[in-house]
C-alpha cells in the first residue's frame, strides 16, 4: 500500500506538503500540486477514506432502503440514485426491508453504525403510527429523504412521490371516455398509502360521471403477477359484469390479463385491462399494456437533489411529480357484453 511519506520522499518534499497538495490546499504552489499528484497516480495512491472520514467528520456514503431490489420499479429509483451520488463523490451501500418492519430496523441501525452521511428510504408501510428507529433518525437529525408518501409513522421528513391519485384519476378517466361505466378495480395490499391513492383516483373520477363506487367490483389482488391471476380467477367465478379492468400496478395487470386470455377471452376486444407503473414487461406484453407511467428515475435524482439541500443544513420543500397515461393496446371501446356474457359465449363456441 503506497503511504503518504513513499511520495514525499519521490517528491523531495516534507509528509506535510503532500498532504497539503493531495487536499488542494492554497498554501502550496499550483506546480508543486501538479508534480505531486503525478507521482501519486504514478505509484498507485488511494486515499484512506476512513482517515478522511475522521478528519472531516464525514464518510462520504449514503445509505439507500427499499422493499425489495428486484422490483423493477425501485431499481430504476437506485439506478438514478447511484448515479447522482457517485457524481457527487459518494458512495452508495443498497439494502432491501422486503416490507417488513423489523428487518427495515435492523437495516438502518446498520446504516447508521456506519455512519452514512444520509439515508434514502422508501418505507416498510405499517398501520401503526408508532416508528422508534424513525423518531431516533429525526431526534439526531439524520439527514432523511423519504421516497414515498408520508404516513404517521414517518412524519416530519422530507419526501419526494409520485402523484399516484391523479395519475389513476387519468386511468379512469380513460377508461370512461372509452364508453366503459362498469369498471373493476384490483387493489393492493391494506395499509399502502400508494395504494390508496390509486384507489381514490378510481373513485373520484367515477364519482365525477355520478357513478359510486360499487363493491361487487373491488377485488383485493395485491402486487404480483399471481395475485392479479387470483383477482381474475375470483372475478370469473363471480360472473362480473366488468368491461374493463383498473389494477394497481403492472405487475397485477399482467396477471389479471394472461389468466383472461388462458379463459379465451379478448383484450381489450371483450375486456379492458389497464395497469400502473410502466414496467419494461408492460410494454412487451403479448398485448402491450396502457398504464400510468411512474417517473422512476426522476423520483431519484429528485431524492439527490433533496439530500444535497439537507446536508447543506437547508429544508427542500417535499416534491410530488407527475405520473404519465401511457395508451397501449390493452384498453379500448366498451364492448356490448360483460366480461361473464363473453366468457359464457366463448364457452358455449368451445362445446358446439
Amino acid at each position: 500500500m503506497v503511504r503518504l511519506k513513499d511520495i514525499a520522499a519521490q517528491a523531495g518534499v516534507s509528509l506535510m506538503t503532500v498532504s497539503k497538495a493531495l487536499r488542494d490546499t492554497h498554501d502550496v504552489s499550483e506546480g508543486t500540486k501538479t508534480r505531486i499528484k503525478a507521482i501519486a497516480k504514478q505509484l498507485g495512491y488511494v486515499p484512506d477514506s476512513t482517515a478522511q472520514g475522521l478528519r472531516t467528520r464525514t464518510t462520504r456514503l449514503f445509505g439507500v432502503l427499499v422493499s425489495a431490489l428486484s422490483s423493477p420499479i425501485f431499481s430504476r429509483v437506485v439506478l438514478a440514485i447511484e448515479e447522482r451520488a457517485h457524481d457527487l463523490g459518494y458512495e452508495v451501500m443498497v439494502a432491501q426491508t422486503l416490507d417488513l418492519p423489523d428487518r427495515e430496523e435492523a437495516c438502518l441501525r446498520r446504516f447508521l453504525a456506519r455512519r452514512v452521511d444520509g439515508l434514502f428510504i422508501v418505507p416498510a408501510y405499517r398501520l401503526a403510527r408508532d416508528g422508534r428507529v424513525y423518531q431516533e433518525l429525526l431526534s439526531q437529525k439524520t439527514p432523511t429523504v423519504i421516497m414515498g408518501h408520508i404516513a404517521g409513522f414517518c412524519n416530519g421528513f422530507v419526501n419526494v412521490e409520485a402523484d399516484d391519485l391523479l395519475a389513476s384519476y387519468f386511468a379512469t378517466r380513460h377508461l370512461m371516455k372509452m364508453g366503459h361505466r362498469r369498471i373493476a378495480f384490483m387493489s393492493g395490499p391494506p395499509g399502502m398509502p400508494w395504494s390508496a391513492e390509486r384507489f381514490e383516483g378510481y373513485r373520484r373520477a367515477l364519482r365525477e360521471d355520478g357513478l359510486d363506487v360499487d363493491d361487487k367490483l373491488v377485488f383485493q389482488a395485491g402486487r404480483s403477477i399471481e395475485d392479479g391471476a387470483k383477482a381474475a380467477l375470483q372475478m370469473i367465478n363471480e360472473s362480473s359484469d366488468a368491461t374493463a379492468i383498473q389494477t394497481v400496478n403492472d405487475m397485477v395487470a399482467v396477471g389479471c390479463a394472461e389468466t383472461l386470455l388462458k379463459q379465451g377471452l379478448r383484450v381489450p376486444q371483450d375486456v379492458s385491462v389497464v395497469g400502473f407503473g410502466n414496467i419494461l414487461l408492460a410494454q412487451h406484453f403479448r398485448v402491450p399494456l396502457t398504464t400510468c407511467r411512474q417517473p422512476k428515475y426522476r423520483l431519484g435524482a429528485a431524492a439527490v437533489e433533496a439530500m444535497q439541500q439537507l446536508l447543506k443544513g437547508k429544508r427542500p420543500d417535499p416534491k410530488r411529480l407527475p405520473a404519465e397515461l401511457i395508451v397501449r393496446e390493452s384498453s379500448g371501446t366498451a364492448s356490448a357484453s360483460s366480461l361473464a356474457r363473453q366468457l359464457n359465449k366463448t364457452e358455449t363456441n368451445a362445446r358446439l
